[in-house]
This record gives structure tokens, sequence and C-alpha cells, in this order.
């Protein structure tokens, strides 16, 4: 990860046939394109990788939760389990539809504490979001158990462990509507870009209209469709699905790339006895993008992970000071910073946020780092990079 370190020949050409033929919007103008549909390509090919019967594309991932959601009928003053170790996306995606996030605590596997979203849900509760963080995944089995028991939508946000299986099923492919994210920095890339997969055909049908103003995509005629419901513009554009159609044909290639640079990582790290890594759950297998693993102490995991960056070490993140991914730093979603006045339902929806403490989720994230695994090192660079890594953590423990 990310799949841009290994941009060839097959994305130039996937990208120069969009170019050709004029055509970079994924709808309409049959004529010009002479064959080529670049988006609904993708959506086949994503379709046969993950096993799903429908797959459509949006603009980010964002989108794609949010479109997922909409089509699953979430909306004003419905409640979102979802972890506090995730992306700002998460709660901005619910949020943009009124809905509220209800953020609860994490256990080992770095993903939602099944307990704790047990406790948290109410009789607003319409969806639990399992974000599948840093490659690897939460308990599936309890999660999906909890919502088929309580009737609510299970929806698994895969964006950064496309690739990953639990149970020899893809992640996104387990819960009621999967997402991922294809942005620059993802296993594979479109430059920006999102989907949703589903085996629920009237959720794909609402994703696909929602996603484009409402269309309903009948007929070769865009300006004689009609619009069932009020949708809004979360269009993918063909360039940007060219290059997904290349990076999704290589999928298999970058995840066995990880795959060997993160075991030569873990090996070597494994002969620390203060090491102790990440739980995945049993039948589950990583997509390989991060090494994530725990230290004895916020102190100690401090003084590793400025070790790594005073020596060279980059791309590992110490997430319990990060803006981005963990809700200690969250301040604007605390203190409601908005351009726009938000609802009364959704203000007194997350007035907990003022006084809630999430002690399980500070312990793992205080002790845990999580190391990017890039596809262009070489195999003298992984193991220069591994004795470096051992060094650091022997110097501090």
């Amino acid at each position: 990860m990310p799949g841009f370190e290994l941009f060839g020949d097959l994305e130039k050409k996937e990208v120069t046939d969009v170019l050709e033929n004029g055509v970079l919007m994924r709808y309409g103008f049959d004529g010009m394109r002479n064959g080529h549909w670049k988006a609904k390509e993708l959506e086949k090919a994503l379709e046969n990788t993950f096993q799903v019967n429908h797959a459509q594309l949006v603009s980010s991932g964002t989108a794609a939760i949010s479109v997922a959601l909409a089509a699953a009928g979430v909306g004003a003053g419905d409640e979102v389990i979802l972890p506090t170790f995730t992306f700002v996306a998460s709660f901005e995606a619910i949020m943009m539809l009124g809905a509220i996030p209800v953020l609860v605590d994490i256990d080992d596997t770095l993903t939602l504490c099944p307990k704790a979203v047990e406790n948290a849900i109410t009789s607003k509760t319409k969806a639990v979001m399992v974000v599948q963080m840093c490659g690897s995944m939460g308990d599936l089995d309890q999660l999906q158990n909890l919502c088929r028991k309580n009737s609510i939508i299970l929806l698994e946000d895969a964006c950064q462990a496309i690739g990953a299986t639990y149970k020899g099923k893809v992640l996104g492919s387990i819960g009621d509507l999967g997402c991922f994210s294809f942005d620059f920095v993802k296993t594979i890339t479109c430059g920006e870009g999102g989907a949703v997969i589903t085996n629920n055909k009237d959720f794909y049908i609402k994703s696909d209209h929602y996603s484009d103003h409402g269309h309903d995509h009948i007929g070769n005629d865009r300006g004689a469709e009609s619009h069932p419901f009020l949708g809004y513009n979360f269009r993918i554009s063909e360039l940007h699905a060219a290059v997904g159609l290349a990076q999704i044909k290589r999928l298999p290639d970058f995840i066995n790339i990880q795959k060997k640079n993160y075991s030569i990582l873990r090996n070597a790290l494994s002969v620390i006895p203060e090491v102790v890594f990440r739980t995945v759950p049993e039948g589950g297998e990583e997509n390989y993008s991060f090494l994530n693993f725990y230290l004895p102490s916020l102190e100690i995991a401090t003084k590793v992970s400025e070790g790594f960056k005073e020596n060279g070490v980059d791309g590992c993140f110490h997430y319990f000071n990060n803006n981005w991914h963990y809700i200690r730093k969250w301040e604007h979603l605390k203190n409601l910073k908005s351009l726009f006045p938000i609802s009364e339902e959704v203000k007194q929806g997350l007035a907990y946020l003022q006084t809630k403490e999430f002690t399980q989720s500070d312990n793992y994230i205080a002790r845990n780092l999580s190391c990017l695994i890039k596809l262009s090192w070489t195999e003298e660079e992984v193991h220069n990079r591994a004795d470096k890594m051992v060094n650091i953590i022997k110097s501090i423990v």
C-alpha cells in the first residue's frame, strides 16, 4: 500500500482509452465512447473479485458510506454505532444524512468491541458500522449476530482493508452493505473514488439512483430518465474508474507483495517479548497493508515512535495524538464547529461526547504503533528496516 507506488503501462493504457474517446463522464454520450465504459467495467470487476451481486462506484469512500446508509434508509435522528478509532469521514458521512454517530470502544482487534456495541444499542439505533482499520477486521460473527438479533443494518467500512478476508469471504461482502475507498493512498487507487457493494438488489438500485441525482438509468436517453426519489451527485469519472480498472487487476499481486514485506517485519519483531501483535479474529486474514503491535505503556510507545522518526523509520503511526483517526483530538466534532446550523436532534444526540470517557480505547491506542507496508520496498530495504525497528525497540524497552 498504496497502489500508486507501482503505476505502470496498464494504468496508462486504460487512461489513454478514455482520453482518446474524449468522454470523461460515466453516464451518457453513448455514440462518442467507441465502446469504452470504464466505470461499468470496474463495477463488474468488483462484483467478480468480491463475489457479490452488485457494485456501485461513487466519488469517494466518504460518499460510499453516505450512499450506503441512505440506501438502507438511515436519516434524521437515527443512530449509527461506530468505533472511536476510525477516520473523520466516518462521522462526517453519518452527520451529512442528519443521523447521529454513536462512538463506542474498540478492543484488541483495533475495531468495534461487540460488548460496547451491545451496550450502546437503543430504540434509535439503525445501523452498526464496523470500520476495518489498518487492514484487518473485528469479530464479524458477534457483530452480525447482534445486528440480526436487533434488526439493525451491518455496514462494513472496508476502506483500509480491501483484499482482507474473514472465513473465506472478502471484507465488505459480509455485512448488508460494504464500502471501499480508492483514494490516492489506498491499496488500489483511482486517485479519488469509492464503491458500495451488496447482495441486496433494493440497496443496490437505491445506491445507483441516489448517487446520480435520483436518475433511474432506464433507457439510453439521459434527458428522458425519471427520478423516483431525490438524489445527489456522488459520481465517479471515467478517468478515475480507468485507473481503478487497471489496479484491481493487480490486487492479488499487491496483496502478495504486502504479505511478504509484512512477514519479514513481523518475524523480526516477534523476538521481542514486549511486542504484542494486534489480534486478528480466528478465520481472518489481514490484507497486510499495516503491521500493528502493542507496547507495554503509553510512555514506551511514545519513545519508540519518536525513535523511529529520528532514525528514518517513516510511516509508523502512534494514533493516540493523531488528529484524523482517534477521538481524543476531534474537538471540531465535540464542539460542533460547523459552517451550517446543526439540528437540535443531532446536538442532543452528540451531547454524550462532553462527558464520555473511552478508557478501553485509550488503553489500546496509547500502546499501539501502526506501521505502513509499502509495495515499492526492495527485500534489502525491508530487512534493513526490520533491523532498525528491532534495535530501537530493544534500546527502549
